[in-house]
């Protein structure tokens, strides 16, 4: 039988979706990576993959409107793995529908700035899923501990 989210003791919060709320939430999410005794090279990877995923929710996914945004943090064992979801009620996005970026074609000094996070976060993070439901957009990465 699943268990519920109560009983899995899944932390959550919802905070405004504005890059100003990258930091606390950041700090959530290491609270809990502490907590499991979680590697600096892990943490500093997983940070990264929070930056690109919540500045992106905050930037595009309501477009000038207000919205918030939910973070979920939650453990997995064999493998122990930290498990984060993100949800929000923007636009609906699918980031692992974006083609990959093509590095080789011109030196990184002549390319345009961005369209290389989710890239990074990709290749950074063991696990990544995405899906659309009941108006949510609903992106989870999994990192092995």
């Amino acid at each position: 039988m699943e268990k519920t989210p109560e009983e899995k003791s899944v932390l959550e919060m919802t905070v405004k979706a504005s890059v100003d709320q990258i930091f606390p939430v950041t700090e959530f999410v290491n609270a809990k990576l502490a907590a499991l005794g979680c590697s600096d090279r892990i943490r500093m990877q997983v940070d990264v993959a929070i930056d690109e995923i919540f500045s992106n929710i905050a930037r595009y996914a309501y477009g000038p409107k207000p919205g918030s945004a939910t973070v979920r943090v939650d453990v997995e064992q064999n493998p122990l793995s930290v498990v984060i979801t993100f949800i929000d009620h923007g636009k609906p996005y699918d980031p692992l529908a974006v083609k990959r970026p093509d590095t080789t074609a011109l030196p990184a000094s002549q390319r345009p700035i961005g369209g290389l996070g989710l890239f990074i976060v990709k290749e950074i993070m063991d696990d990544i899923s995405y899906s659309y439901r009941d108006g949510q957009n609903i992106l989870t990465i999994l990192k092995k501990i």
